[in-house]
C-alpha cells in the first residue's frame, strides 16, 4: 500500500532545498499570546482535550468525546553531530527534528555545535494541547505558526526559551516539538492520549526549510 505521510524518522528530502529563514524572538507572556504560554509547574498545567467532532446535525453529548485522557512521558532531543533526533516517550515516537547543513552535507560525527536548525516538518494535534517542560534548565528554540491548514513558511516564528520555564501549546497550533541549542536535552511531555497529528511537509510542498540562525540568539 502506498502512503503520501512523511517519514519522521528516515525523511526522503530531495537535495539543493532552498531556505527560508524564519524570525527569532523571546518568549514571554506577551509574544506567545495565541501560541500557548509558559509553565512554573507541570502540576499546574491541565491539558486541554478537544471534543470529538460531531458528524452530522446532531450534537455529541456534553458528557462524552473529551474522555481519552492524556499520555506522559520523557521528550528526548539530540544533536548528533549536522542533525537532531528526537524521541517521545509518550506517544512511542522517533524523529528526524531538523539539520545544521544541508541534509545532503550532514554527517553525524561532526564535532561542530550547531550555527542554525534547518525544520523540513511541522504537525499540530487537534484533540488536544501539549506540555513540555525541561528537565535541565538549558535554552531551547520552538518554531510555531497559528492554526490553519494552508500554512505557509512565512506564517512561523521561532520563539526562544531560557530553559527556566516550561511551554504549553494550544490544539491546533503547528509545531515540531523543542530544540535544543546544542548537545542533548530532555522534556517532561504531556499530551493528549488520542494524538491525532496533521502534518505539513514543508520540503515537499514548498521545497525550503525552515531556517532558524542560532547566530541571532
Amino acid at each position: 500500500m502506498t502512503t503520501n505521510l512523511p517519514k519522521l524518522l528516515h525523511p526522503e528530502l530531495p537535495e539543493n532545498l532552498n531556505r527560508f529563514k524564519i524570525p527569532l524572538v523571546n518568549a514571554n507572556s506577551d509574544s506567545l499570546n495565541g501560541y500557548g504560554f509558559l509553565v512554573e509547574d507541570p502540576e499546574d498545567v491541565v491539558i486541554e482535550i478537544t471534543r470529538w467532532p460531531s458528524q452530522g446535525w446532531r450534537n455529541i453529548d456534553e458528557d462524552t468525546g473529551d474522555e481519552g485522557g492524556t499520555s506522559e512521558g520523557v521528550f528526548e532531543c539530540e544533536w548528533k553531530g549536522d542533525v537532531l533526533y528526537g524521541k517521545n516517550e509518550a506517544v512511542s515516537g522517533e524523529y528526524t527534528l531538523g539539520y545544521s547543513v544541508d541534509p545532503e552535507k550532514a554527517s553525524e560525527s561532526n564535532k561542530i555545535d550547531p550555527n542554525n536548525l534547518l525544520m523540513w516538518h511541522a504537525n499540530y494535534h487537534p484533540d488536544g494541547g501539549q506540555l513540555f517542560f525541561p528537565l535541565d534548565a538549558n535554552p531551547f528554540v520552538s518554531p510555531l505558526a497559528l492554526p490553519g491548514d494552508d500554512v505557509r513558511p512565512e506564517d512561523f516564528v521561532c520563539f526562544y526559551f531560557s530553559g527556566n520555564h516550561g511551554f504549553y501549546i494550544h490544539p491546533n497550533i503547528w509545531h515540531e516539538g523543542i530544540f535544543p541549542i546544542k548537545g542533548k536535552q530532555n522534556f517532561l511531555t504531556k499530551q493528549g492520549a488520542v494524538h491525532a497529528r496533521v502534518s505539513v511537509d514543508l520540503a515537499k510542498e514548498f521545497n525550503c526549510l525552515l531556517e532558524v540562525s542560532f547566530e541571532d540568539l
